[in-house]
């Protein structure tokens, strides 16, 4: 895998899709991660370590903490465009750990506010689909720089999963032999 690309499974953990959205808000160590998922030090040091490794969160600066030092990660959600995995099973425990990651938040959703939701199987435009796959895009960066910390004042905690991608031909069914 060249230098650049970062591994799927780096991101096939439903802990490590929290602690990337949580940093990408703010910077945050062990300590506080820990605090606001409500989880271990020792366990969110241990997915900030991985997640480190496979250049998925920056060093944002060092504290000083009770006599010792402590890093505070940031994540920069532009590593997304360096997602490798051609493998089948790295694909699919992505889409695991996202659909874990989806079903813990729907638990969490606010239903007195909008929720625009889709599902498609579509064959479209090839240009049009890289039209829509460039203004999706720009939403999801959009929605990431106005990443604000947890429970900041005015802001509301949401929810955006996103998996686009074009899909091999299907066997044309009625090619099939009847059973």
């Amino acid at each position: 895998m060249p230098e650049h690309e970062i591994p799927l499974r780096a991101f096939a953990h439903p802990l490590r899709l929290q602690i990337l959205s949580l940093l990408t808000g703010a910077p945050m160590s062990a300590a506080e991660v820990a605090r606001e998922l409500g989880g271990t030090q020792a366990n969110a040091s241990y997915h900030l370590r991985q997640l480190y490794d496979a250049r998925l969160l920056d060093v944002a600066e060092e504290v000083s903490v009770r006599g010792g030092r402590a890093k505070r990660y940031r994540h920069n959600p532009s590593t997304g465009n360096r997602l490798s995995g051609p493998e089948p099973s790295d694909r699919l425990a992505m889409a695991a750990a996202l659909s874990e990651e989806l079903r813990r938040r729907t638990m969490l959703r606010d239903a007195g506010r909008p929720a625009p939701m889709t599902d498609a199987e579509l064959w479209v435009d090839p240009d049009l689909w890289r039209d829509i796959c460039d203004r999706v895009t720009l939403a999801m960066t959009e929605l990431h720089d106005a990443a604000r910390p947890p429970r900041t004042p005015g802001t509301v905690r949401t929810s955006t999963t996103v998996s686009m991608f074009t899909m091999v031909p299907s066997p044309d069914p009625s090619s099939q032999d009847p059973a």
